[in-house]
């Protein structure tokens, strides 16, 4: 794929301007059953501590960066493949999830960006018909409603909870607020580096954590829309919208739902080009920047418009921004 589509991935917190913004209702028969929720936490650098997630240890040494492969985006940054090499460190198996999210709150108050705001984006789908026609949309992609009081508790809006959803990654979270939660617990995020070595599970060069086939016998690996984007989910790899943290198999180091589910924040800011001339040994992407990396996809990715559920595929948002499918995992070194 030598052109770069238009971003799916999700809206930024700028996007909430009224001027990108247009009133969009969309047919009930478009509408999805709302998914069910989950809960669970992240960190910062350091020794994990107080709730954080299972970690695990990822010996350090050398891999290939990268990608030059034909499903690739050039323009997102995903190549040219380089050779870097990472010290040791530890990542979470899982991303954070509401249950560890909420032990963070309670015990620090923290108010997440999307509550600060009033406001968070979630896919259009999952509203009730109602509020569906009632919320204004992102001009370039209006399957995204931003909607007034959605945000971690209420991931699609009010009336919503994640009182089912406590082993589902947590979301509608800023990367101001996986930092804050990094904080808490003792942890930090992984680096841009340290999320695709890990991802990879030890795999060379496959184009998924598992290897090179999407659905190897037709087993599906991965939580991302299976249909047509955006009208139509068949959900056949079970899930419509988030999927417990655990779901599918790890990968080779034990890292679950790496590929779809939610996006994941990243330390590092993001650049489509530092890297071709930045550093090869524990890289930490630029010094300064306007958006944070973001990587692993999410549930609402699609061959058709957002193949960035594979492994090297990146993307990126602005620090303060949320969505209903951007979360988070811890690491330490």
């Amino acid at each position: 794929m030598a052109d770069h589509p238009p971003a799916c991935c999700a809206p930024s917190a700028d996007s909430g301007g009224s001027a990108l913004l247009s009133l969009t209702p969309r047919s009930p028969d478009t509408r999805l059953a709302p998914p069910q929720p989950v809960l669970q936490p992240a960190t910062e650098r350091g020794t994990p501590t107080r709730a954080a997630a299972r970690t695990v240890a990822i010996p350090g040494g050398r891999f290939l960066m990268g990608t030059d492969d034909a499903e690739g985006f050039p323009a997102d940054g995903e190549g040219p493949v380089r050779e870097v090499e990472l010290r040791g460190f530890r990542i979470a198996a899982t991303t954070v999830t509401n249950a560890q999210f909420a032990t963070f709150a309670k015990a620090t108050g923290h108010v997440t960006d999307a509550e600060r705001f009033g406001f968070s984006f979630v896919f259009e789908g999952f509203l009730p018909p109602q509020l569906a026609r009632q919320t204004q949309r992102v001009q370039a992609t209006p399957w995204w409603a931003v909607v007034p009081g959605a945000d971690w508790r209420h991931p699609y809006g009010p009336g919503s909870d994640v009182g089912t959803l406590q082993n589902h990654p947590v979301v509608h979270v800023s990367w101001h607020d996986a930092r804050a939660y990094c904080d808490w617990s003792g942890t930090r995020l992984p680096t841009e580096a340290e999320w695709e070595y890990a991802a990879r599970g030890g795999l060379e060069q496959a184009r998924y954590p598992w290897g090179d086939e999407l659905t190897p016998g037709g087993r599906h690996q991965c939580n991302i829309w299976q249909g047509e984007f955006p009208t139509r989910n068949t959900a056949a790899d079970g899930h419509l919208g988030t999927a417990p943290v655990k779901s599918y198999r790890p990968n080779g180091y034990g890292l679950f739902n790496v590929a779809g589910n939610v996006w994941e924040w990243c330390a590092d800011w993001f650049s489509v080009d530092f890297h071709v001339t930045g550093p090869r040994v524990d890289p930490a992407g630029p010094e300064q920047g306007t958006s944070r990396v973001m990587r692993g996809g999410s549930h609402m990715c699609h061959a058709s418009y957002c193949n960035r559920y594979r492994i090297a595929a990146r993307s990126s948002n602005t620090p303060d921004s949320s969505a209903g499918n951007i979360g988070f995992r811890v690491a330490a070194s």
